[in-house]
This record gives structure tokens, C-alpha cells and sequence, in this order.
């Protein structure tokens, strides 16, 4: 690129860019970013698991100490009532060390947050202002080894004695013990663990119990039992381990009655009837978690792609058409490797303050209804499972995209993909909750008929499929047709934003609707009355759609994305910073038709040679953001002392400089060696000259003749 062509590119507003990122509560990540900063947060590569517990223990002490972990909680108990700029705090420390972030919300953000949302004043004045300064280290008793994420049907019960007006906690069968939970192999002194409640003979469903664990000296106490969980694959700062309960003895105060009590007499009651709801309502209230980990996996890719993009602008590889060895990010498999998922992470990152704003709406009280309820469930469900299987795929490109580099473990990449791993299982497999994302969009496209008007539902979508048969086949010819030997007005159509909000808009009703029809044809034949073969052709039908209904879940939770993506840039005022950003969601919106390409084929809606065109463009796209990538991950603000990789400080530019300037040198003092090759060649070369006048002098001899 010349010097006149870089001087007259539109070129991002770096601050202004960087703000847009940092979103509504840049106060509280700045703060939380100069103390991820702090080396006492930070823990030296290869620590022994053993030291590593007890370092990341101490680094919650100060912690408290820096007031980072109060913003959540009640102000007249110190806290600040400040639901979305703790969320916010909290993402920012991933890049301290993960072990320390996750340890921190065990304690405030499960443990805590379990009985500041589950419980009642009474238990709020009792336990909270201990938990807040870490004077009650607690763990959060809810997986077990043999449920998982299915946590209605735990094993745990709960059993009310109204002679003693005591709660008896119990693991029945080793398939019931609370596996997998931070501080219960060590440090946790009392646990919220969930149980199913039963009390006078009925189960009234799960319910979240105080229990304690552990004395003052760090016993075990009565009839409670803990393993340690041992070395993991990453998160070794981590004191995980399994809690299990021989009919431990509770007082039924412990019992965290928000939303379920039961009286002296054994009495339940409850203002949710419905147990179903009742049970959703509860475990909507810890939605936190899976919040804090869509924003830490997006912090995690930003940190990767600022070490993975600033190493590329500086290391060399192979000598270009100059005779200098070629910038690895000016080769085109480069570019590609990493632009593109910097176009994801920029709208991750968009969709994670949408996410944010929605849980901060609810947990504050300004828009805590049922539906925005239901919306942050399921905005949570949707985008945690992208964002944290974008961040492993990030870690491993940003890895080998940087070489041997990449892998040294002070170069911090091979230790954050181990961290984050987990991230796709804990707080809800990602699988599970795309298909709870995937139900919900079913329940919504049924809501659109009158109620037991479901026929309509097949109805609806055969007259749609049937559209898309006739009117999309022949939308296909006329694409061939205006298309053929156009690449640009291939992809003009595709460039505006209308064009590709329909086309990701239209794949995720269609995907639906397809799957809608399939439940309701795979059933209208079972004999009227015969519940049970209803029931079990429903599940086989359902089972045969489960894997459309998860990728047509991913495909809403990625039109959520670009739709993010596109609100942010259409808010930016720098035009440089609009144009380029414009650039970057174009690229993950067409990526995204890309690697759908199939089904954009098959369904009609793109032709071939409109296909072709959006990869050509990408390739363009890519090239034209090749200049602007260092601003662009300059704009994620994370300075030396968060990426603490040694790649990203500019000591690839210099080993590179001194090379350069070291041979520039040996050149002009003519002291650097000839290289065989171009020492045949000059051998070559001057043999075809003496060749040439040999040839010259006999023609003219034989002239003479």
C-alpha cells in the first residue's frame, strides 16, 4: 500500500471505537481493569496446584479489600445495588487469571448471589456481610455427577421433620453427590445446596438449602463428606470437589424461602402455583453466570487476537518480491485465519452490552416483568454458547497463527484455552441451552396461531415451504440470469444492510418453521386418546429434530450478533470509525452466509454464482481491513500488563529491526557473504554473455567470407 493511498483510507477514531466497546459501564471495567493489572492478582506460569489454591484464596482478600466484589449487593449491607457494573467488573478479571475470576464467583456470584436472590431479609442480615468479606467461604451445591444439566431431576433430597422442625439433607446414591463445585475441597465452610424439598409426603420440587460444611477450623462436619476434584484441565487455582450428605440435620430456617416455605407444621406454600414455574423462576434468578462468561470469553478472544495480531504485524516469514521477508499478516491465509474472528469478537462483544443491559433491567427492578425475564433467559442461552466456543476456536487459531510462540506458556495463550474450556459446559452445556433457546423460538412461532388452533401451525408452514419451492426457484434462474460474469453485481444486492438482515432473519423462520411441521406431521396420525403413543411419537420426533433445532437456535443467536453489531455502528459519529466498522460487520455478516452456504443453496435462496461472489468479497473485504487491524484491536484498550505476552510488547519488531539493520550493515561495508545460489547465478548469467559475444564474433567472421 503506498503512502498516498494509507494517507487517503478512512481510518478509525481509536477512543471513540474503544468506548463503544467498553459500553455503559466503562467506570466500572476501567476500575476492574486496573486491578486485573495488579501484579498480586497475577499468578507465575507453571505454579504448583497446591500454592496456586492457596495464592488465588489470598487474592480474594484483597479483592475485598479493593471494594471490587460489593457492587451487586444491598447497599444498607455495603453493597451498591449496582447489577450491571458487577457483571461488567467481573468480566474484566479473566484477565488477571481465570482461576481467580471463577473462585470470585463461586463465592459472590453463586454462593452469594443464591442467597441474596433465594432467600429473604432474615437470611440476608445473617449470612451475607460475612459472605461479602469472605469471613464465610461458600460453595454452590447444585450439579450432580449423575445429572448434570438436568437439575430438576437431582437426586438430593430435602426431607422436612416436623417433630423437630429440621430439614434432613441427604445423598441417597453416589450418582447424588454434588460433584464439580469450587471451595468444597478445601476452603468452602457452608454450601447452598439444592434438594429436592419433601415434606409430608410430597415432592414439591428443587428448593436451595444453607447448609454448612465445614467448623471454624476447617473440619468436616457431621455427616458431610468431601473429595477432592484434583488436577483439571485448567483452573487449577480452583478447590473443586464433591460434596456428599449422610442425613445431615438443618434447621428449616435454612431453607432460602423467597420463593417456597414450609411452616413448623410441614406446611408448603408458595405465591408460584406451578411447580414448573416456580422451578424456572428460581434458576432464572442465578441467569448471572451465564452473563459473566458470554463477556469473559469475548474479553478472552480480545486478548488473543491483540497478541495474535500484533505478533503477525511484526514477524516475518519468507522472502517477498522486495528481497525482505514478507509480514505474516500480509499473507492471504493469515489475513484469514484471524481478521474474520476479529469481526466476531467486535460483535460478541456488541451482543454482550445488549445482554448486559437486559440484565441490569431486570435485577434492578426497572423492567423486572415476566417477559424480560424470559427474554434475558433466553438472550443468556443463546449467546453464552457462541461466545465460549468462539473463544476455545480464537485461543487455538491466535496459538497457531503465532508459531512456536504461541505455545510457550509466558505467551498466555495455551493457559487461557486450558481455563476456558470448561466455559462450554459450566453454567448450562452449551448444547442444552441452544435447545432450550431452540423451544422457546418453537413456543413463540406456535403463540403466533390462535390457541388450539395448532393445525394452523402446519398450515402455515407448508404454505411457506411451499413458497419457498416456487417463488425462491425462481428468484435462484433470475440471480443466475442478472449475475452471470458480474461478480460485483453479485454481491451488490448482498452488501446492504436490509439484504443481509433478511437473509439472516429469513434462514432462522424458515429453519423453524420446517421444524414445526416435522413435530406436528410426525404425530397427526396416532390415534386420538392414545396419550402415551402420542407422548412417545412426540419424543421420537422431537429427538430426529433435535440437531436442526439446536443449529436453527445458533442461527437466531447469531442474527442477535450482526443485529448488535449493525445498532453499534450505526451509533458511531467519527465517519472513518462508521465506514470501517461497516467494513467489520459486513465481513461477519456475509462470514456468516458463507459457512452457510449449503443451506443458502439448497433452500433457494442465493444462486452459485452469488455464492462465489460473497467469498471473492470477503477476500476483498479482508485485504481492506488489513491496514486497519492494529487499530482495531488498540481499540480493546488492553494494555501490556493485561496481555503480559511477551510476542504482543513489540519485541518481535525489534529482533526484526536489529536483523535488517545487522545484514544492511554487513552489505554496505561488503563484507556479507554471496550466496551460492547467486554465485551460479552470476556464473550463469556471465556464461550466456560470453555465449552472446561468441556467437556475435562468428557471425561477423562468417559476414566476412
Amino acid at each position: 500500500m503506498s503512502d498516498h493511498t494509507a494517507r487517503t483510507q478512512p481510518r478509525i477514531d481509536i477512543a471513540e471505537v474503544g468506548d463503544a466497546l467498553l459500553g455503559r459501564w466503562k467506570q466500572e471495567r476501567l476500575e476492574s481493569r486496573a486491578l486485573a493489572a495488579d501484579p498480586r492478582l497475577h499468578t507465575p506460569q507453571g505454579t504448583p496446584m497446591s500454592e496456586h489454591r492457596e495464592r488465588v484464596f489470598e487474592q480474594l482478600r484483597i479483592l475485598v479489600e479493593e471494594n471490587a466484589i460489593q457492587r451487586a449487593y444491598p447497599g444498607d449491607l455495603g453493597g451498591g445495588d449496582n447489577h450491571g457494573g458487577n457483571i461488567a467488573a467481573f468480566q474484566e478479571l479473566v484477565l488477571a487469571d481465570p482461576s481467580l475470576q471463577i473462585k470470585s464467583g463461586v463465592q459472590w456470584g453463586l454462593f452469594g448471589a443464591a442467597i441474596l436472590h433465594l432467600g429473604t431479609r432474615a437470611h440476608h442480615e445473617k449470612w451475607l456481610p460475612d459472605v461479602m468479606d469472605l469471613k464465610l467461604p461458600g460453595a454452590f451445591a447444585m450439579t450432580e455427577i449423575g445429572h448434570g444439566s438436568d437439575v430438576a431431576s437431582i437426586g438430593t433430597t430435602a426431607t422436612y421433620d416436623p417433630e423437630t422442625e429440621e430439614f434432613e439433607i441427604h445423598t441417597p446414591f453416589a450418582g447424588a453427590w454434588k460433584e464439580f463445585l469450587g471451595n468444597a475441597a478445601l476452603h468452602g465452610r457452608a454450601a447452598v445446596v439444592f434438594a429436592q424439598l419433601i415434606t409430608r409426603g410430597v415432592n414439591h420440587g428443587v428448593h436451595a438449602f444453607f447448609v454448612p460444611i465445614r467448623d471454624a477450623d476447617g473440619e468436616m462436619m457431621p455427616g458431610v463428606g468431601s473429595e477432592d476434584d484434583g488436577v483439571k484441565g485448567g483452573l487449577n487455582g480452583i478447590d473443586n470437589g464433591r460434596l456428599h450428605f449422610d442425613r445431615v440435620r438443618i434447621p428449616r430456617e435454612n431453607l432460602l424461602n423467597r420463593y417456597g416455605d414450609v411452616a413448623p407444621d410441614g406446611t408448603y406454600s408458595s405465591a408460584i402455583e406451578s411447580p414448573g414455574r416456580r422451578f424456572f423462576t428460581m434458576i432464572g434468578t442465578l441467569v448471572q453466570g451465564r452473563v459473566s462468561l458470554d463477556g469473559s470469553s469475548v474479553r478472552a478472544m480480545q486478548a488473543a487476537l491483540a497478541i495474535a495480531i500484533r505478533y503477525g504485524s511484526e514477524r516475518r516469514q519468507f522472502p517477498g518480491a522486495s528481497g525482505r521477508e514478507t509480514v505474516l499478516l500480509d499473507y492471504g491465509q493469515h489475513r484469514r485465519r484471524l481478521i474474520p474472528r476479529l469481526a466476531q469478537t467486535y460483535a460478541m462483544a456488541f451482543a454482550d452490552e445488549r445482554l448486559l443491559t437486559v440484565f441490569d433491567e431486570v435485577f434492578s427492578g426497572a423492567r423486572d416483568t415476566e417477559e424480560n425475564r424470559e427474554d434475558l433467559e433466553t438472550l443468556a442461552a443463546a449467546l453464552k454458547p457462541l461466545s465460549t466456543w468462539a473463544a476455545l476456536d480464537t485461543l487455538q487459531e491466535a496459538r497457531e497463527a503465532c508459531g512456536g510462540a504461541g505455545f510457550i506458556a509466558k505467551n498466555r495463550l495455551t493457559g487461557l484455552r486450558a481455563d476456558l474450556d470448561i466455559y462450554a459446559t459450566f453454567e448450562g452445556d452449551n448444547n442444552v441451552l441452544l435447545q432450550l433457546v431452540g423451544k422457546r423460538l418453537l413456543t413463540d412461532y406456535a403463540d403466533q396461531f390462535k390457541p388450539g388452533d395448532r393445525a394452523a401451525i402446519a398450515k402455515a408452514a407448508a404454505a411457506q415451504l411451499g413458497d419457498r419451492v416456487s417463488r425462491f426457484g425462481l428468484r435462484q434462474m433470475g440471480q443466475s440470469i442478472a449475475d452471470l460474469g458480474q461478480v460485483a453485481r453479485s454481491v451488490e444486492s448482498l452488501r446492504s444492510t436490509e439484504a443481509q438482515r433478511e437473509l439472516l432473519t429469513d434462514r432462522v423462520q424458515t429453519m423453524i418453521s420446517e421444524i414445526a411441521l416435522a413435530l406436528r406431521e410426525a404425530t397427526k396420525n396416532v390415534p386420538k386418546g392414545d396419550r402415551l403413543a402420542k407422548a412417545i411419537a412426540a419424543e421420537d420426533a422431537f429427538n430426529a429434530q433435535q440437531h436442526k433445532l439446536i443449529e436453527a437456535a445458533r442461527a437466531h443467536a447469531e442474527l442477535l450478533q450482526w443485529e448488535a453489531f449493525t445498532e453499534a455502528v450505526e451509533k458511531l459519529e467519527g465517519e472513518g470509525s462508521r465506514q470501517v466498522l461497516t467494513w467489520l460487520r459486513d465481513l461477519f455478516g456475509l462470514g456468516l452466509i458463507e459457512r452457510n452456504a449449503a443451506w443458502y443453496l439448497t433452500s433457494g435462496r442465493i444462486s452459485g454464482q452469488r455464492a462465489e461472489a460473497v467469498t471473492a468479497y470477503i477476500d476483498r473485504l479482508i485485504g481492506r481491513l488489513r491496514p486497519h487491524a492494529l487499530d482495531l484491536v488498540d481499540a480493546f484498550g488492553l494494555t501490556p500488563a493485561l496481555l503480559r505476552a511477551e510476542i504482543a510488547t513489540g519485541i518481535e519488531a525489534e529482533r526484526q529491526q536489529e536483523a535488517h539493520d545487522y545484514v544492511e550493515a554487513q552489505r554496505a561495508a561488503g563484507t556479507w557473504p554471496v550466496h551460492e545460489k547467486e554465485l551460479r547465478a552470476r556464473a550463469k548469467a556471465e556464461a550466456k554473455a560470453a555465449s552472446r559475444v561468441e556467437a556475435r564474433a562468428g557471425a561477423k567472421v562468417g559476414a566476412r567470407s
